[in-house]
């Protein structure tokens, strides 16, 4: 085992190096190793099993929305958006595969450290505002589901056809409560490992989601008499029902911000990384590929199956659909429930990447406080609060983050990484020319 150590102006970074091999020959898709001894961060002992780290990131994958896709396939048609999907899946699944190697090479465990070393301080400010900005919107998205679905549970367990105006029916107090009695606590935790429980109870949720959309999709006829004053005036009740390969109309633009914003994982990859118990880079990708693989099997399903109940009536939010046919459901009540409970548990796993953030770019020497370390999830929590009241609909905020922040954490920032770090291979050599297409992907 060698010891490399490399400057960079002020600060050391350390980094184990398995004997004869070089960081760079990392592979993208996992192989058992040759029984050498896995690199690790010296300052840093991870006590997180695989299995919990698999937990995290799938829940920081999974959120919002898997509820917009049904409405992303009815208008591609269900051959593009399985192109689209598995596209974009790749690419972060390789996106995921650069950051490690770029995090490998300089011994680096903070997003925001790599923008450093990459661009310096500038690129810094950049990876940092980045994280920030989509991860308010992913925990922003979640609170709006909270916003709307919270109310109809409870007017629903009450057996209320209407709202009475009552304020426990009020959605923006609603998740204000919610909020401080179940977000605060949670992300008060000092490790991102902690959340592993709450994660595998947040993904089971969606696993029974899942099979509540696959079972609806055999009771609910087609079409459904509720949907004939919502149906667009040039769609025939001959066409209603039927399944598209391939569709293209003015909606179909926001198809890909959609897909793009499922998939963005990566500010959560290096503090799970760090967290790690025997952290290498082989491990960590295979936690990668595995939740990945996985979000990509649950989406599918859920967006072939919601889709082909509603078709050409189903909403931005897949939820509002469902409500149409019978609002008191006990079925579609339960799956409420498991959805809000799942978007719920997820909001501080997402805070975490923030609030790292912010302390590398505003203490960036100074040990953990735990003043600081509350403080910044306080602010972090109004600022969240305070943008859900005010936004009138969750598809403005998939559009937003999902064209601006989302290609930027898969496409853009990764690649860029890669080609400045990796200093010890040429540019016209494979992983840099892969780098340099991914990126002009994004730019086209």
């Amino acid at each position: 085992m060698e010891l490399q150590k490399l400057t960079n102006g002020h600060h050391q970074d350390f980094q184990h190096l398995e004997e004869g091999e070089s960081p760079e020959q990392e592979e993208f898709l996992p192989h058992k190793s040759d029984g050498g001894k896995p690199p690790q961060f010296t300052d840093f002992e991870g006590k997180t099993s695989f299995g919990m780290s698999v937990f995290n990131l799938s829940n920081a994958i999974m959120g919002s929305g898997i509820l917009g896709l049904s409405y992303a396939m009815s208008n591609t048609g269900i051959i593009l958006f399985l192109i689209l999907l598995t596209c974009i899946a790749v690419l972060s699944s390789y996106s995921v595969h650069l950051l490690l190697r770029s995090a490998g090479v300089v011994g680096i465990r903070a997003y925001e450290q790599l923008g450093k070393r990459a661009f310096g301080h500038p690129g810094k400010i950049l990876a940092a505002l980045v994280i920030t900005m989509h991860n308010i919107g992913a925990m922003s998205s979640y609170l709006f589901i909270v916003k709307y679905e919270l109310p109809l549970v409870i007017q629903a367990f009450l057996g209320l056809q209407h709202s009475s105006g009552e304020w426990f029916l009020n959605g923006n107090y609603l998740i204000i409560i919610v909020s401080i009695l179940i977000i605060l606590p949670l992300a008060l935790m000092r490790q991102l490992g902690y959340l592993g429980y709450t994660s595998g109870f947040s993904l089971t949720c969606m696993v029974f989601f899942l099979i509540s959309v696959i079972y609806k999709k055999f009771n609910i006829p087609c079409p459904f008499d509720g949907f004939t004053n919502h149906t667009a005036e040039n769609i025939s009740i001959d066409g209603e029902c039927e399944a598209k390969y391939f569709t293209i109309n003015q909606q179909t633009a926001y198809t890909v911000p959609i897909l793009a914003f499922a998939f963005v994982c990566h500010p959560e990859v290096l503090p799970i990384y760090t967290e790690l118990r025997n952290p290498t880079k082989r491990r960590m990708q295979a936690i990668a590929n595995v939740s990945i693989l996985g979000m990509f099997v649950m989406y599918l399903l859920t967006a072939i199956f919601g889709y082909l109940t509603f078709y050409l009536n189903t909403e931005a939010e897949l939820l509002h659909t469902y409500s149409k046919v019978d609002p008191l459901d006990t079925l579609i009540l339960c799956v409420r429930v498991a959805v809000l409970v799942a978007v719920t548990l997820t909001v501080p796993v997402v805070l975490f990447p923030i609030r790292r953030a912010l302390l590398q770019l505003l203490f960036p020497d100074k040990p953990f406080h735990w003043v600081r370390h509350i403080s910044i999830a306080l602010c972090l929590l109004f600022v969240v609060n305070l943008l859900v009241i005010c936004v009138p609909n969750i598809r403005d905020i998939f559009g937003i983050i999902g064209a601006t922040s989302a290609p930027s954490l898969i496409f853009i920032l990764p690649g860029l990484f890669y080609i400045r770090i990796v200093s010890s291979e040429p540019m016209n050599s494979r992983p840099k020319i892969q780098a340099c297409l991914k990126l002009s992907l994004q730019f086209e």
